[in-house]
């Protein structure tokens, strides 16, 4: 009876050992195993995109033809518009420049754009972290911001080899210094607790009390600048509620974020340049 017995814990007795063991480990072993670990993981989180990405392909290819000549005149006229965008952004960079050589200014943080697939996605965490197939063979820092077309959404946290782990927009870990669209008073951002396929959404704090939103009468949230990690007046989201704080000082409220945050996949990261490369 007694070894039937034995024979039952055993596992059990392996995993407390297990366990043990591994909560005597010095710090630095447990932070190269983990780096190790996650290198041999790349590979397979990685690859299993790019046949994502074959298989869009291939499924693109089987669209009939009226579809494609209709996709590409989208195309055609999305195109026109970014050209007078583009026009538009080459003029406010040369009036910068004017401004800054008129006052004296020193110049803004030069950003070298990095675009990157999105590799993995995990459903426990949808709304914390994602893997990008980008990691420090390509300049990929720490803390660099990461955006697309519709803001931010979020910042390196983790760079290995060919990886990198974003903290998103969305997770209670990010705070960002934040503005009023056309207010300059500082205000702070933070992520929220979003159950999964839920709609995104934030809360921002220390918003002055002459301010006010509602649904119906959003306020768009941008990003201030401070901080020196964020370029100024990227888009984070749109302030739908306010509320007068327990202090009475201040208001607190709700942030909507943009809905395509929920099937992302591919991003791009803003890599700042050394002094040296301007």
């Amino acid at each position: 009876m007694l070894p039937r017995r034995f024979d039952q814990a055993r596992p059990f007795a392996t995993l407390g050992v297990l366990l043990l063991v591994w909560l005597l480990l010095p710090f630095g072993l447990k932070a190269f195993t983990r780096t190790t670990f996650f290198e041999l993981q790349a590979p397979f989180a990685a690859a299993q995109s790019y046949v994502q990405d074959l298989q869009e392909f291939w499924a693109l290819r089987v669209r009939p033809k009226q579809e494609i000549i209709e996709a590409g005149r989208d195309l055609a006229r999305l195109n026109a518009a970014y050209e007078v965008r583009l026009q538009e952004n080459e003029q406010l960079r040369a009036e910068i420049l004017r401004l800054e050589n008129l006052l004296k200014l020193p110049p803004l943080p030069d950003h070298r754009l990095e675009p990157a697939r999105v590799a993995r996605r995990d459903f426990n965490g949808w709304w914390q972290r994602m893997v990008i197939r980008k990691g420090e063979k390509h300049g990929i820092t720490v803390g660099a911001p990461v955006v697309f077309s519709g803001g931010v959404v979020g910042r390196i946290s983790e760079v290995h080899l060919y990886t990198s782990v974003v903290d998103l927009v969305t997770s209670p870990t990010v705070r960002l210094a934040a503005a009023i669209d056309a207010d300059t008073r500082p205000v702070s951002y933070q992520g929220g607790l979003n159950a999964s396929f839920s709609a995104p959404r934030g809360t921002v704090e220390f918003v002055p009390l002459d301010i006010n939103a509602s649904p119906s009468a959003p306020r768009r949230l941008v990003t201030s600048g401070l901080g020196g990690v964020f370029p100024s007046g990227l888009l984070i989201g749109e302030i739908t509620r306010l509320e007068i704080s327990s202090d009475g000082l201040f208001k607190t409220g709700e942030v909507r974020l943009d809905d395509r945050l929920h099937s992302l996949t591919e991003v791009t990261v803003l890599v700042q340049l050394n002094p040296e490369d301007r």
